[in-house]
């Protein structure tokens, strides 16, 4: 068994730190053999792969001497730059003091020092081109954000959405078509329309709207047409016919034609254009011979400063009611009826003519079939404030006499048109809404230009 060599003597024990003895083999304390404590190794520095053991480098690049201790000044900061750098092919890298345009690797170009850090290599966009036009911004130019158009939410069970057909996709319930209730006011007329609870669509449509005449004073109108369900397109017949007429007081009450003459002249210009829906190719007469020609009944009024103008053919009515409920309510117009040609030949009264089931068959109305067209106009001038109803038989139903329309009428109904001809469809859907109810309120005598529903 070999030994290892004898150590020289250590002045502490290296287990317990205790002070030794020269020629001590073991701590006199602790009793640690002193003969195995190891040998110091030999110093070797960490050099870089490229250096010596004696501090110079392999390629013979040497370090900057150090300054000598004591000068006042720091020490210089040793960069990776100072020594030259070289590429996968040991050709010398380009420094930061790489000047733009020279070529470092041509014969003679100064070869700056270098670390191996490309210094020169071109700053990177943030963001790369796309090789096709974004089609997000050929869109929207601006970049503005647009806006979802809101979701229709379906009116019987208030959670599905409602497809392009118009039907629920949670519970299949068939939404309103917009005609199925109608709502307008311009200036100080209103008017609305409802489908009734009974029928399938909506064969009522009206027009409202207000001018000036001549001399600057204010003019408001309203006309509300019926279609006859028993003709082909009644629903097409009503809309032409309200347009129609609309269309012709507002041309004819600026040009100073007087408002009865206009009234008179706009039936017309309704039943023209209802004749046109019955213009028909003769094809679809031989494929539908049944079917008649689009009808509809027609009813309006005109409201000035001091005259109320009413115009119609059919049963549609215009009913008068004072602000002041202590005088009389009047009802306008006659109906263009069986039963009330039966009251006024003096053949039944008429509340026995109005309880015949033939009392509501028409004797007049606006369609290519109809008799020679008669429409009726009438004047008046009413000596106070009130407001005048034009309505559809679906409201007059349940509030046939002056008397009852003017206990349903609100009595802010002059303020408050809009609002009264709600109240008025409400009451006959609360009656039982058997037909489709249409009724426009005008205020009497015209407010001046601006003035509309509070």
């Amino acid at each position: 068994m070999s030994q290892k060599p004898q150590q020289a003597a250590l002045a502490k024990c290296p287990s317990c730190a205790e002070p030794v003895e020269p020629g001590d083999l073991f701590c006199g304390a602790c009793g640690y053999d002193l003969s195995v404590v190891p040998e110091p190794p030999q110093d070797h520095p960490t050099l870089t792969m490229t250096d010596s053991a004696d501090g110079s480098c392999g390629d013979g690049v040497a370090w900057p001497a150090p300054e000598p201790d004591g000068s006042g000044t720091p020490p210089a900061a040793h960069l990776p730059a100072d020594l030259a750098g070289t590429d996968s092919g040991g050709r010398p890298l380009p420094g930061p003091e790489h000047e733009s345009g020279t070529d470092p690797h041509a014969q003679g170009a100064r070869q700056p020092a270098g670390s191996g850090v490309r210094f020169d290599r071109p700053a990177e966009p943030d963001e790369y081109p796309l090789q096709a036009p974004d089609p997000r911004v050929a869109e929207n130019p601006g970049g503005t954000a647009v806006p979802e158009e809101p979701a229709q939410v379906c009116v019987a069970c208030r959670a599905g959405r409602v497809d392009s057909d118009g039907y629920c996709e949670n519970c299949g319930h068939a939404q309103p078509r917009e005609r199925d209730h109608m709502e307008r006011e311009s200036g100080p007329v209103a008017a609305v329309s409802d489908r009734g609870l009974r029928h399938h669509r909506n064969e009522d449509a009206f027009a409202v709207g207000h001018t000036a005449l001549p001399d600057g004073t204010p003019a408001a109108l309203a006309i509300v047409c019926d279609g006859v369900s028993s003709a082909t397109r009644p629903d097409d017949a009503s809309t032409a016919a309200s347009q129609a007429a609309g269309d012709a007081l507002l041309a004819a009450l600026p040009r100073g034609t007087h408002p009865q003459t206009a009234m008179h002249e706009a039936i017309v210009a309704a039943a023209q254009a209802v004749n046109a829906l019955a213009e028909e190719p003769a094809t679809a007469r031989e494929h539908a011979p049944h079917q008649n020609a689009p009808a509809c009944t027609i009813v309006g009024a005109v409201v000035t400063s001091g005259l109320l103008v009413v115009g119609w053919v059919g049963d549609s009515r215009v009913y008068w009611v004072p602000d002041d409920r202590s005088a009389p309510a009047a009802r306008l117009t006659e109906d263009d009826s069986w039963a009330a040609q039966m009251v006024a030949a003096g053949l039944m009264s008429e509340a026995e003519a109005y309880a015949d089931e033939r009392a509501h068959a028409i004797t007049g109305w606006l369609g290519a079939d109809a008799y020679e067209l008669e429409p009726h106009t009438a004047s008046f001038k009413p000596d106070r404030p009130g407001v005048v109803v034009v309505c559809t038989d679906g409201l007059w139903n349940y509030a046939e006499t002056a008397e009852e329309m003017s206990e349903v009428v609100p009595a802010d109904a002059a303020a408050r048109p809009l609002h009264s001809a709600r109240v008025l469809v409400g009451h006959a859907l609360d009656g039982g809404g058997h037909d489709n109810v249409t009724v426009a309120v005008v205020p009497f005598p015209a407010p001046p230009q601006g003035a509309g529903s509070a």
